[in-house]
């Protein structure tokens, strides 16, 4: 097979913290597993750990997806899931905002050149040393929903834009309120005469709604909105900024939401009120784009009461295997201790048809007993050495660090295809940095070879 994929070796530097980052451009003749499949290749060569690669093109994809499904409704990128510069400088390009919850998070986005006009400060809890940070570096727009943030607001940032965080209600019998973070409607009125009396500008409303089926939860939401609108304006307040929250990860929710939100909308905010639609999507953009590979560093082997075949069928053998790997939710799969893991182990090497299935387990170097990535699989016997891929990886893993000196932070690897730079390009946002992060395209003509010159 003959395969394209341009990387300069002496700038792929590879490093999920490092600002100097490359990105391969992908031949119509490569694939994105071609690419994984040339770096396990180069990792087991020179015995290196687990590692990252990014399709940057499925983030080009998802944003047109975006813009079909949800229309007016602008994108905040929550800097949270996935903060890698490469990431950030493609939605950038793409004329993402951006929503920040820290002093780290902020001053990534300004290094990168990113206008602070299209940065929101959203943390509930605010320090005033970070509230600081965000007037000096020109951060305005950012949530509020006490009275206690509102006067530290005001000691520490004069020229803050204010959102007030609103929670929102369940709709089903028994639920109570989401009131982790976020004011109650009728404390709203409080907050505003706070305001006024503080001389601090409120320019609009942010909720969040946890259950996105329920169309009934929205309708609260939107119209409590509409009554902060109505009582903000009556004490002189000049509102044009509405934050919807957080967004679903796939397109099908993605969807479901915006049938639900879409006509309350045009109720409560149409589009000539003079509001703009805002939101803070994070997994939905970068969930997909990235896949893991990671290595079998140990294994155990111990009874179990069945197994089954590659056809589904019992065998008489009661084997079950406990596999170790080099990466655990103390790194990259940090995001399974407070959330269900939306991937599937897939093992990297050929097995036969027939060969038979094992019940097994997958943990991380650890040993800990909360360091339990997949509990429960069936996978063909693995031997140490081997590699399990995972794809759908982009959120809430590349930040980790490993706890354990032996374990260095995966290696992340860049690339898009030719056609999704060309996407890019049509926007006329691409900044110089990202334009020199391209890599120039090369051939090299080999089995399974790739350019690395």
């Amino acid at each position: 097979m003959i395969v394209g994929f341009a990387e300069n070796t002496a700038e792929m530097k590879g490093f999920i913290d490092d600002t100097n980052y490359s990105i391969g451009l992908l031949e119509d003749t490569a694939t994105p597993r071609d690419v994984v499949d040339h770096y396990i290749y180069d990792h087991t060569l020179m015995g290196k750990n687990a590692f990252f690669v990014a399709d940057l093109g499925k983030i080009v994809k998802k944003h047109f997806k975006w813009k079909n499904i949800m229309g007016h409704i602008k994108p905040f990128y929550t800097v949270r899931c996935n903060s890698s510069p490469a990431v950030l400088e493609i939605l950038a390009a793409l004329g993402m905002g951006f929503a920040c919850a820290n002093k780290n998070e902020m001053s990534l986005v300004y290094d990168l050149g990113i206008s602070m006009e299209n940065v929101v400060y959203t943390n509930p809890c605010k320090q005033a040393s970070q509230i600081k940070h965000a007037a000096k570096i020109g951060v305005n727009l950012m949530t509020c929903d006490s009275e206690t943030e509102l006067k530290k607001i005001a000691r520490n940032h004069l020229n803050a834009k204010l959102l007030l965080h609103v929670a929102t209600e369940g709709m089903s019998g028994e639920e109570e309120m989401s009131m982790t973070f976020g004011t109650t409607l009728k404390n709203c009125r409080h907050l505003l005469d706070c305001a006024k009396e503080l001389s601090v500008e409120v320019v609009g409303v942010k909720f969040h709604v946890s259950n996105s089926s329920n169309p009934q939860t929205y309708n609260h939401a939107l119209s409590d909105a509409r009554c902060v609108f109505d009582m903000a304006e009556e004490l002189g307040f000049k509102m044009n900024i509405l934050d919807i929250g957080g967004i679903p990860e796939n397109e099908a929710q993605l969807e479901e939401l915006y049938q639900a939100v879409g006509p309350l909308l045009d109720v409560y905010f149409p589009e000539g009120s003079g509001t703009r639609i805002i939101a803070e999507p994070g997994s939905f953009y970068v969930s997909s784009a990235f896949t893991l590979a990671v290595n079998v560093i140990a294994k155990e082997t111990i009874e179990h009461d069945h197994h089954l075949s590659s056809a589904g069928k019992p065998i008489s053998n009661k084997l079950a295997f406990v596999y170790c790997l080099n990466e655990g939710v103390y790194g990259s799969f940090a995001r399974k201790l407070f959330e269900k893991l939306d991937t599937t182990p897939e093992v990297h090497k050929k097995y036969k048809d027939g060969e038979p299935l094992f019940t097994s387990s997958l943990l991380g170097a650890s040993y800990d007993e909360l360091d339990v990535i997949v509990d429960h699989c069936v996978l063909p016997e693995l031997e140490v050495g081997d590699w399990i891929v995972f794809e759908n990886m982009g959120c809430g893993s590349l930040n980790e660090n490993s706890p354990f000196a032996d374990f260095e932070k995966p290696s992340l690897y860049n690339f898009m295809s030719f056609n999704d730079w060309y996407g890019i390009q049509d926007t006329g946002n691409i900044s110089e940095s990202l334009m020199k992060s391209l890599c120039v395209p090369c051939f090299h003509l080999g089995e399974d070879q790739f350019c690395t010159d």
